[in-house]
């Protein structure tokens, strides 16, 4: 060998023993869901496991010259919760905005501290902000991932439920937060918009922060809660405070840095302090059932993508209460959790794959819906396409822990398939439903059949009789105003006797439909709350109550009714990221400007927005539709103290207000444009 030779092999020997060694490539990995990229998707094209870095290839697929961003805090998670940080990145420039592409396909490499060589599935996570991209359970698509079944995780973690889980107290929120500097951490008050679904009206609730930190909130609560109060836009990286809370406890809570300097909640006591490790785990279960969410395609491909997603939760689930070894209690509370989320994937997708097959259009100025695919539609609206909700316990009471069991709930109680086959059989030639007692039951049993269906159910289960009280909660001021016109129909002397008997007789009153209802309501609790809610409803004999003294929100009303003397004022609640807010107010501008003409009641519109004094979109848009209206704009929180002062959590929102500053009687508000006469004429009657 001569000296060139040899000097070639050393070199080869001295690059090859500087290389990296690789020992696990994955090409085209599978991930379980993507999560916050609200308008494309992240994917991961190829993995390069090796014993000095982590290289992943990404996809950004983007809409076409949208911006984004990543940051250089992105790290990789392993099943044990382990973080390994990016070190650099190629073709993206990190915290920085990015174009999407003419083609809206950014590709890019990142590369990160070294896996383990056993790990066998890992995350994505841009950084630990609120809204961060994330690609998570990213592993080999040839893996086959040893998934348990639900009943096998119950059955590994026995849990008796309290007897009294159903009971009707208050829950108490307190604790202080250390070091706490109103200027430093970019808010003194923080919200949570909870929902008994037992009570008729939402109940957004508003934490105020004292100077030194201490918090205390009581509220009223039905049942077991999980949920949190959170903050906008905060200057420390502390925007949450979650808590799981039975009736009649208080929770104390103190909130202080931890180990690495981050703000954590400690639990002190109670319910909160028994789940804290699922309180603090990083399960959110709605990320996990995206993809079923945003799933597009047929309903006849339904079953395989939630067969997917939902065994993706399951391991998710056993992976994580491993790692933070889980209590049989924390475990059941995850898995009712873990069920709700699935439930409101599944309805999801169907709502907006509904929607889909429905193209609105305009012709002559009048809108009508035309049917994009027929036989989609159609099976869309078969019961027996749904039997992936099957798999769901709807019967366990834990499942209302879920702060997203209220909009469950919603999808489930006014699913398409439900709603039509309430009607079936009664539908005339005409395609009319006569309005009678008999009738009405019908429908109602033919609700409670089709729920049974759509869930799998052989009874009426603890979803389907919830459902039932909420449309009693809904139709109860519509038949009590009935109850009390009934004497005015039997005195009406343009029919005969016998046309007022009859009339009197098919309509629709408290006196006949209360009864019907409570007949339904075999669960012992709705049936009490049921009555509850009639007696507390009868109560109220006062057209209007006075507004309470100690409310700060209070004093812009009566500052209104000084402003306005001897008017009714109708206060429109409204926001420029409510599409339906501002069609109501696009729509109503003739009728406004001949209600502007009356000295009797008076229109305010009351918005919220982050920039003081409205941002440029805002006072634009108040300048062309409504110019000389009385519009005030106030800050996002105290916007939040009128949702929590009125009752409400979604927009538009209207309240009538007396000219000696009253409520109006909440079956007696104004409650839009569309009637407004005949409303306010109605309110105006009662208070004569």
């Amino acid at each position: 060998m001569n000296k060139q030779t040899l000097l070639i092999a050393l070199l080869a020997l001295i690059c090859s023993a500087g290389q990296a060694k690789v020992y696990k490539k994955i090409k085209a990995p599978e991930a379980m869901s993507c999560v916050n990229v609200h308008n494309g998707e992240l994917k991961a094209r190829e993995v390069i496991m090796t014993d000095t870095a982590t290289t992943v290839h990404f996809t950004m697929v983007y809409g076409i010259g949208e911006i984004f961003r990543f940051a250089s805090e992105s790290y990789l998670m392993d099943e044990n919760g382990n973080r390994y940080a990016l070190r650099s990145a190629e073709n993206i420039a990190l915290d920085s905005w990015v174009k999407s592409p003419e083609s809206g396909i950014t590709n890019f490499t990142m590369h990160f501290e070294p896996l383990p060589k056993n790990t066998k599935i890992f995350d994505y996570i841009e950084c630990d902000a609120i809204g961060a991209f994330m690609l998570l359970g990213i592993h080999d698509k040839k893996l086959k991932l040893k998934t348990p079944t639900l009943q096998e995780l119950l059955d590994a973690n026995p849990y008796t439920l309290p007897a009294d889980w159903f009971t009707t107290d208050t829950i108490t929120i307190r604790g202080r937060i250390e070091g706490y500097d109103a200027e430093k951490f970019g808010f003194n008050s923080m919200e949570c918009y909870y929902e008994d679904v037992f009570e008729k009206d939402d109940a957004t609730l508003v934490l105020d922060i004292t100077a030194d930190g201490s918090f205390e909130k009581k509220f009223q609560a039905s049942y077991p809660i999980c949920h949190s109060f959170r903050t906008q836009n905060p200057k420390v990286g502390f925007s949450e405070i979650p808590f799981f809370a039975r009736p009649g406890e208080t929770i104390d809570i103190t909130v202080k840095p931890n180990d690495s300097g981050r703000y954590e909640c400690f639990y002190n006591n109670g319910s909160s302090k028994d789940v804290e490790r699922w309180l603090k785990s990083n399960l959110d279960m709605i990320h996990l059932s995206y993809p079923l969410h945003m799933f597009r395609g047929k309903i006849n491909e339904l079953d395989e993508m939630a067969d997917r997603t939902w065994q993706n939760m399951l391991y998710r689930l056993q992976m994580e209460s491993r790692r933070l070894h889980f209590t049989p209690l924390e475990m059941h509370l995850a898995l009712s959790d873990l069920q709700v989320n699935y439930a409101y994937a599944v309805m999801d997708y169907a709502m907006y794959h509904g929607d889909d097959q429905i193209k609105q259009n305009q012709r002559d100025g009048v809108y009508f819906a035309e049917i994009v695919d027929s036989v989609e539609y159609n099976e869309i609206r078969k019961l027996e396409n749904y039997k992936a909700l099957h798999r769901v316990d709807f019967d366990n009471p834990m499942i209302l822990i879920s702060k997203h069991f209220p909009i469950t709930l919603n999808r489930i109680q006014f699913t398409r398939p439900v709603r039509e086959k309430e009607f079936e059989g009664l539908i005339d030639e005409n395609g009319v439903v006569e309005q009678n007692i008999d009738n009405e039951k019908k429908k109602l049993y033919n609700s409670l059949s089709a729920y049974r269906e759509l869930m799998g159910a052989d009874h009426n289960n603890l979803m389907a009789q919830i459902c039932t009280y909420k449309f009693l909660l809904s139709y109860f001021n519509y038949w009590r105003s009935n109850e009390e016109n009934l004497p005015k129909i039997l005195a009406d002397t343009t029919m005969t006797v016998a046309e007022r008997e009859e009339v009197a007789a098919t309509t629709q009153t408290l006196s006949k439909m209360i009864p019907l209802y409570l007949d339904v309501f075999s669960n012992p609790y709705i049936h009490q709350k049921a009555e509850q809610f009639y007696a507390y409803k009868m109560a109220q004999t006062e057209i209007a109550t006075p507004l309470p003294d100690d409310n700060p929100s209070v004093d812009l009303i009566r500052s209104l009714c000084a402003k306005y003397p001897g008017r009714y004022l109708v206060i429109d609640f409204w926001g420029m990221g409510c599409g339906p807010c501002r069609s109501e107010i696009q729509n109503s501008k003739t009728l406004r400007t001949e209600i502007a003409k009356r000295d009797d009641v008076k229109l305010v519109f009351i918005a919220g927005e982050s920039t003081p004094g409205g941002s440029d979109a805002y006072k634009k848009y108040v300048a062309e539709w409504l110019a000389d209206e009385e519009a005030i704009c106030i800050s996002h929180n105290d916007f939040t103290r009128f949702e929590e002062l009125f009752r409400f959590n979604g927009i538009p929102h209207y309240e009538t207000i007396t000219p000696d500053c009253r409520r109006v009687r909440d079956d007696l508000q104004v409650s839009g444009y569309y009637n407004f006469y005949g409303e306010l004429k109605k309110v105006m009657d009662k208070l004569k």
